[in-house]
């Protein structure tokens, strides 16, 4: 038993997204661990989960949690929000295996932090409609006025690297979202999407710099820190953990696009049918 307890710590820390955002919360993750090993699929061939249907989301989620589990990790991260508000309950009945959402951390954050009550959540079509920010954030504190409003076209945006607040197509399209939310008074902005993080200056730039944005990624990966302490599955190893990555198609792709989100540069992302 302890043997086998030994190496579990020394299996991966496995992270999904239907894309490249999932990046931002392995940024986060290995910020804070750079000691562990990261195993992350980018379902590239499928993005974006945002405007499937829930059944979709969730077949695709089971196919992307059984590929991972494959790799020998130790934790699995449901790196899209999407995913997370439609596939969690039915991952964690299904496997046998720690399992983290982007959606609750991003939700404690936000009731921390906000001063007036009202908060605001963006994130893609699917996101939104499933309201699991807004259960989340109610079921913490009731009072909470939550104002949520999809932004369908900040993903492509995104995945295109086009995130400068002086773009003009950027600042019109973040205008034409946010305008009700700044109108409205929030003080407090819930980026529910994990490609939103790399559009924080465009959307502050909208917003103004008394609103405070809630990044699901870093709070995410606190938490991963957190499990990891309470469970005693730190990797026992010290030397620099290593980061492999899969990807469902166009690997030169997720290469070239996915230096943005990380912020260091991907060598290289290896092809994989899971269809």
């Amino acid at each position: 038993m302890v043997e086998k307890k030994e190496l579990q710590n020394e299996y991966a820390i496995g992270i999904f997204d239907s894309g490249i955002g999932g990046l931002t919360v392995l940024r986060e993750i290995r910020r804070l661990l750079p000691q562990e090993n990261i195993m992350y699929l980018g379902d590239t061939a499928r993005v974006p989960y945002g405007t499937r249907s829930a059944q979709t989301v969730l077949k695709y989620s089971i196919a992307n949690t059984d590929f991972l589990l494959k790799q020998k990790i130790k934790v699995l991260i449901i790196a899209c929000n999407t995913a997370s508000a439609i596939a969690t309950d039915v991952l964690r009945q299904r496997y046998n295996i720690p399992i983290l959402e982007v959606i609750t951390p991003g939700a404690r954050c936000a009731v921390s932090v906000t001063r007036n009550g009202k908060v605001g959540v963006i994130g893609t079509l699917a996101t939104i409609q499933s309201a699991a920010y807004q259960k989340a954030i109610k079921e913490l504190r009731h009072d909470i006025d939550v104002i949520a409003k999809a932004c369908p076209l900040f993903v492509p945006l995104a995945e295109e690297g086009w995130c400068d607040p002086d773009d003009e197509i950027v600042r019109m399209t973040a205008m034409r979202y946010l305008f009700g939310l700044k109108n409205y008074g929030i003080d407090t902005l819930v980026l529910g999407c994990t490609h939103y993080p790399v559009l924080k200056r465009a959307i502050q730039s909208i917003m103004g710099g008394d609103v405070i944005l809630v990044d699901s990624a870093e709070q995410t990966a606190k938490n991963v820190v957190k499990l990891l302490a309470e469970r005693g599955l730190f990797k026992t190893n010290a030397v620099s953990g290593a980061c492999s990555y899969f990807v469902t198609d166009i690997p030169h792709r997720f290469v070239e696009m996915g230096t943005l989100f990380l912020g260091t540069k991907i060598e290289s992302a290896h092809l994989i049918d899971i269809m």
